[in-house]
């Protein structure tokens, strides 16, 4: 996808409204047309990047703190900052965006619903990957 058909990069650059909340030199917050509750917000950095690995750590740096204010704004207790990257992990505009999304009732009807299928692993699958995984960093 280019970045001329971008649809966050019609919005940073005006050519798409939006409801917009924090603006810094690098991100550009606003609430999500297609909420998943009521004050469902999102943060997308400046920088045209598809995923997060690569997205220069100084948008990162930006992004957390506008995420943070946004979910004190919110007024509720529980709430999910969600990141996905990638189609068969749930993204869906090809431009990093950070989702802030209010989980104001103990209920699948508003907010974020999750599966979350943990697998057992025996200690030493744990440590082989650890230490693969440790290499690496």
């Amino acid at each position: 996808r280019s970045l001329a058909s971008c649809l966050f990069c019609k919005i940073i650059k005006g050519d798409i409204p939006s409801f917009k909340l924090i603006e810094t030199e690098l991100s550009l917050s606003f609430l999500d047309i297609g909420p998943l509750s009521k004050g469902h917000a999102l943060i997308i950095p400046k920088y045209h990047a598809e995923k997060l690995h690569e997205l220069p750590d100084e948008y990162l740096a930006d992004a957390m703190p506008i995420a943070k204010k946004i979910a004190i704004a919110q007024g509720v207790e529980n709430y999910n900052i969600l990141q996905n990257n990638g189609r068969i992990a749930h993204q869906e505009v090809d431009h990093v965006h950070f989702h802030v999304i209010p989980k104001p009732s103990d209920s699948d009807k508003e907010g974020l619903v999750v599966g979350w299928p943990a697998k057992p692993f025996d200690k030493e699958e744990l440590q082989k990957a650890f230490e693969a995984l440790k290499e690496k960093l």
